[in-house]
């Protein structure tokens, strides 16, 4: 049986993801020594307000040990504060701080930019034919139940 990895769709994908991360989290890191899993967290919260480590998690696709890193590097540069819920002690509601949200804010502009810097490399053709393939990815798989094995 013939396989090539680099011509399997799924591992391209994520080269291609990687490749405009990491070339993203070189800007931020170098401005705001931040990592990518404390930009996904400061994005959040951000974007979305409260929010708990659980949820940030879930809306990051984030492992909770990342997030638990992240949300403590956030809290140490004053960032973010936490508040206990006040019917659950066990919880914690995570804000950003008036700090954090100018960092945000910041990072927001940083991030347009660099939406702006890829549009320009791919060009106006390139940029339609790639948000056409990701729509379509994106409906034909949410769309679609997984698959079990056997099993399952």
């Amino acid at each position: 049986m013939d396989f090539r990895l680099e011509t399997f769709l799924p591992y391209r994908l994520n080269q291609a993801a990687e490749l405009v991360s990491q070339r993203f989290a070189a800007q931020y890191r170098a401005r705001y020594r931040m990592t990518r899993p404390e930009w996904r967290a400061l994005a959040a919260l951000g974007s979305y307000g409260r929010m708990t480590a659980t949820e940030i998690g879930a809306n990051s696709s984030m492992h909770k040990t990342k997030v638990s890193r992240a949300v403590r590097a956030l809290e140490e540069k004053r960032w973010l504060k936490r508040s206990e819920d006040a019917a659950d002690r066990r919880i914690e509601h995570l804000d950003l701080t008036p700090a954090g949200r100018r960092i945000y804010g910041e990072m927001i502009a940083l991030a347009h930019e660099y939406e702006q810097e890829l549009a320009r490399l791919l060009g106006a053709d390139g940029l339609e034919q790639l948000e056409a393939g990701l729509a379509t990815i994106e409906a034909a798989l949410a769309v679609q139940p997984a698959r079990r094995g056997p099993s399952d």
